[in-house]
């Protein structure tokens, strides 16, 4: 079992910059894959950035590059994502996820990962 705890989320401006944080805890991520991902109200739950926990490398949609990035701290078991540049299209309740025994692959469906916290709540105002 895995355990994931996400925090950072709040109101911003547009323009503004948000941190979002996912603790971990439970078993060892060394083969994970996690991700994060949105959910807006009436739309389905898309991904928005992973990271293979042992090497640490990363994969960001399309509308999250530039303005995005997903790190982690392995001492902490931590995922973070920094989110500058905001927009209102980017509020929705963003959740942490992971793909345990991933096997190198970094999967981009939400139907991948076995495991998920709770969301936190990103509001973006224009």
């Amino acid at each position: 079992q895995v355990q994931l705890v996400e925090s950072g989320g709040g109101l911003v401006q547009a323009g503004g910059s948000l941190r979002l944080s996912c603790a971990a805890s439970g078993r060892t991520l060394i083969s994970a894959v996690m991700g994060w991902f949105r959910q807006a109200p009436g739309k389905d739950r898309e991904i928005v950035a992973a990271l293979r926990w042992n090497i640490g490398s990363t994969y960001y949609t399309d509308s999250a590059k530039g303005r995005f990035t997903i790190s982690r701290d392995t001492a902490k078991n931590t995922l973070y994502l920094q989110m500058n540049s905001l927009k209102p299209e980017d509020s929705a309740v963003y959740y942490c996820a992971a793909q345990m025994d991933a096997f190198g692959l970094i999967r981009t469906i939400a139907q991948s990962y076995d495991y998920w916290g709770q969301g936190t709540q990103v509001t973006v105002s224009s």
